[in-house]
């Protein structure tokens, strides 16, 4: 219990000094911000990118956190979609982390889903979860697609000799103190109400996934409860709006993340 509490601890701590350094960061001007754009994309494309202790929480832990319930700790016992969510959340942080990447599409321009996740480094993350899944993927030949992946890693195949992949007790090791709960559903709030980028792809590439990843996983109404019908409504219609974007097409674009939009075609499609 005490580890946990100290961990707990120096989370929060990790993640108030990291709002402060964004909140400097806010007070630049627009060159600036535009040079500071460009470092950031290129920070998620380096292998090392989000291992640093100061590190934010991983979206793993920010989708389960916006499904906790407030007073139990816990999720809804009803919600069957946080688990293959969870998974794919596991996909795409090691894909922004330099880890993953898909197959190269080759002359026949092949599927986002047909196409293999492939090893690009197997660094360790400093992140238990994500170093098991990246060993599982890295081990395993021939490799597999992402809808194979997040079945996996779940649990879910009738191959018995497959079993070994899947990750047990997830949502028991990512459990965080709900002192989190309320800067997650705030930045959420935000990402489409007062930040709101009329533009995939010049959103953050995190927070697009949280909230594509949260929606799948039944999670993410629970961010826009306490807006006003107003507020709601217009939060939810922007949602929609992501969700209507088509993986294939977004995924083609510069600077696009294949193995992301690969994710949300796996739970879209």
């Amino acid at each position: 219990m005490t580890s946990l509490t100290q961990r707990t601890s120096g989370l929060v701590q990790r993640r108030l000094a990291a709002e402060d350094r964004d909140r400097d960061r806010g007070s630049d001007d627009d060159d600036v911000e535009g040079g500071d754009e460009a470092a950031r994309r290129a920070d998620e494309d380096d292998p090392q990118g989000g291992d640093a202790k100061d590190t934010r929480l991983t979206l793993m832990e920010e989708v389960l956190l916006l499904g906790l319930k407030d007073r139990e700790g816990y999720t809804s016992f009803w919600n069957d979609c946080i688990s293959s969510g969870l998974r794919g959340c596991m996909l795409i942080e090691l894909a922004l982390r330099g880890r993953l990447q898909l197959e190269a599409c080759g002359m026949r321009r092949k599927s986002l889903l047909v196409r293999k996740v492939i090893c690009k480094s197997d660094a360790p993350t400093g992140d238990m979860l994500l170093d098991e899944a990246l060993k599982h993927i890295k081990d395993t030949q021939p490799p597999e697609n992402v809808q194979s992946w997040i079945e996996l890693l779940s649990g879910e195949t009738w191959n018995p000799l497959k079993l070994h992949y899947q990750l047990r007790n997830v949502r028991e090791r990512l459990a965080k103190n709900l002192v989190e709960k309320g800067r997650l559903v705030k930045k959420v709030q935000d990402s489409v109400l007062e930040k709101w980028v009329n533009d995939p792809q010049r959103m953050d590439r995190r927070v697009l996934s949280l909230i594509l990843l949260a929606h799948s996983s039944d999670v993410l109404e629970n961010a826009f409860a306490p807006l006003q019908d107003e507020q709601f409504d217009l939060g939810m219609t922007r949602v929609r709006s992501l969700l209507e974007l088509e993986p294939e097409t977004e995924s083609a674009k510069p600077n696009a993340n294949e193995l992301m939009w690969a994710v949300v075609a796996a739970f879209t499609k």
